[in-house]
């Protein structure tokens, strides 16, 4: 089932390539991620354990990350057919071959057991979704194209030499190749801690810049904001969950080694780093999709403290993974609506939404409001938990400037927000014909019940699933057998 998981999308792609009708394109993403996400479903039900030398596997931390990255692809794939209907001018088939070939991808990322594996996995996302960020083939956009490209080749060249360093770390404590990352964890503590350390760091800086953690996010803002919703969409929940990914599993080979507290130390720094430097850019922001890009980087610096402060954070920052992802589907979906409808995407020409798309503007409040913490949607779940682990582990400055930022955070955005949804309609507003239809709208609003039904119910098997991966990246999870994950 593993290689039915990474070889379905990618066939896919090419049925994509070689189709010549465009409907029939864009109705191979919808079918596909349904496929993808059913056998996934199915897989995870009939979990079993795995050779201790297999290459390919999921374990319950590559599960959950899948999981979330199948249903992601599929809330995208269901708007994609309207959205490529209101773009005949462009030629749709790299567009869909590049979102087939990253959950193909991304499965991979999800399934690798060996972090050279992982590197070329996640490699091979960034190039496969470039051609998505320069679809509207302007000059922004090939600026924003240029960037990720390049910041990104240097992240991944550095995230290369991390593995390095980490592989020269096992030779050193007479560990030898294959270095699958069971077996790392299992010899974790025959590891030289200096090269250990020094494959982290760089490790750390190289995924880092996947997520797009400040300082190393500068390629975000234009990659999202010259991108269509539904490529910010799967940069903020996709892409940039795989890199997550991937520093996990190097994370959890610290952990293992006892050095997790030295780890840990540079994740707060970096965490609360992402939220303040997103706060700042945030305030008095007029590019709505600018405002997107920057609230990802806050989100990614979530992520991260929440492993950092460690314990039961934990646990709800990769729940916090399921949720931003979510969520942020709502925003850049809707997002990319209003955009349509007025030709803009800057304030003043985009004020009081509410009148001319009021399904898209309703959506795109509440979205807002859960990303910045509304209960009872998932965000405000992992964000106390969040809260309250860091300030009753100990971590008590950490805890009282995550909820400080959070509420900068909230006035930031809500000027921004407020303005498009019900600010007074602007005379230099251009008028499109686009309006609101079901079709460009029951994907978010599924979504967003998602993210609700998250906040208030987590199934019995997701919730094991949930443990099962917080024990690995603790490093002392299961990470060969998942049979504990059952149903």
């Amino acid at each position: 089932m593993a290689w039915i998981l990474i070889a379905l999308p990618l066939a896919a792609a090419a049925a994509a390539f070689l189709v010549d009708s465009p409907s029939v394109r864009a109705r191979l993403l919808p079918a596909t991620g349904s496929l993808h996400l059913l056998l996934l479903l199915w897989t995870l039900r009939r979990w079993a354990s795995l050779p201790a030398g297999a290459w390919l596997g999921l374990d319950a931390l590559g599960g959950w990350v899948l999981l979330v990255i199948s249903v992601l692809f599929c809330i995208c794939a269901f708007y994609a057919p309207s959205y490529l209907a209101l773009r005949p001018e462009r030629d749709h088939r790299i567009f869909c071959v590049s979102l087939l070939g990253f959950l193909g991808l991304a499965s991979l990322l999800a399934e690798a057991r060996h972090p050279g594996v992982a590197w070329v996995a996640m490699e091979t996302t960034t190039l496969v979704t470039a051609p998505l960020v320069y679809f509207n083939r302007n000059r922004r956009s090939l600026e924003a194209t240029w960037k990720y490209l390049v910041l990104g080749s240097v992240g991944i060249a550095l995230a290369l030499l991390g593995t390095l360093f980490i592989a020269y770390a096992a030779h050193m404590g007479g560990v030898e190749e294959p270095l699958q990352y069971p077996r790392l964890m299992a010899e974790a503590g025959r590891l030289s801690r200096p090269w250990l350390r020094a494959g982290f760091v760089l490790t750390l800086v190289g995924y880092g810049t996947k997520m797009g953690l400040a300082p190393l996010h500068t390629w975000k803002p234009d990659a999202y904001g010259e991108t269509p919703g539904i490529v910010g969409a799967l940069l903020a929940g996709g892409v940039t969950s795989c890199a997550f990914l991937a520093l996990l599993r190097i994370y959890a080979v610290m952990a293992a080694a006892g050095e997790d507290v030295f780890a840990r130390e540079i994740l707060v720094g970096f965490g609360l780093l992402s939220m303040a430097w997103a706060l700042v850019f945030m305030v008095g922001q007029t590019d709505f999709k600018r405002l997107l890009a920057y609230s990802s980087v806050e989100h990614m610096g979530i992520l991260v403290l929440g492993i950092g402060i460690g314990g039961g954070a934990t646990r709800f920052a990769l729940y916090h993974l399921a949720a931003n992802a979510l969520v942020k589907s709502v925003l850049f979906l809707s997002a990319g609506n209003i955009h349509r409808s007025y030709a803009s995407k800057q304030l003043p020409h985009v004020t009081g939404a509410i009148r001319r798309t009021p399904v898209s503007a309703g959506l795109f409040l509440l979205g807002f409001l859960a990303i910045t913490g509304l209960p009872p949607f998932a965000p405000f779940i992992s964000e106390y938990n969040i809260a309250a682990a860091a300030l009753g582990g100990g971590h008590v400055l950490a805890g009282a400037l995550f909820l400080l930022l959070l509420a900068g955070i909230f006035l930031g955005m809500s000027d921004t927000v407020v303005k498009v949804v019900f600010g007074t309609p602007s005379p230099q507003r251009v008028r499109t014909p686009y309006r609101d239809t079901p079709a460009t709208t029951a994907p978010l609003i599924a979504a967003l019940g998602l993210a609700l039904l998250l906040g208030l119910w987590l199934p019995g098997p997701l919730r094991a699933m949930l443990d099962g991966a917080a024990a690995t990246v603790a490093g002392h999870g299961p990470v060969v057998r998942i049979a504990e994950v059952r149903p």
